[in-house]
């Protein structure tokens, strides 16, 4: 196994893991929400704006 394929695999391996983290937080979010402590739409969309920049700083580092 070369450099590049144990750079790929460790990319791929950081991506699976913020994805699940994300999953996470998306359940507590749910979960908060269901238990009368809705966020509000503006900080909704303020949390959702910041979690699709760091995403694209993410594989914006790890692209090949």
């Amino acid at each position: 196994m070369g450099m590049k394929d144990q750079f790929q695999d460790k990319a791929e391996q950081i991506k699976q893991q913020a994805k699940e983290k994300v999953g996470r937080q998306d359940e507590r979010e749910r979960e908060r929400g269901e238990r009368g402590e809705p966020m509000s739409e503006r900080s909704r969309r303020e949390t959702e704006r910041e979690q699709r920049e760091a995403e694209d700083r993410f594989d914006q580092d790890y692209d090949v």
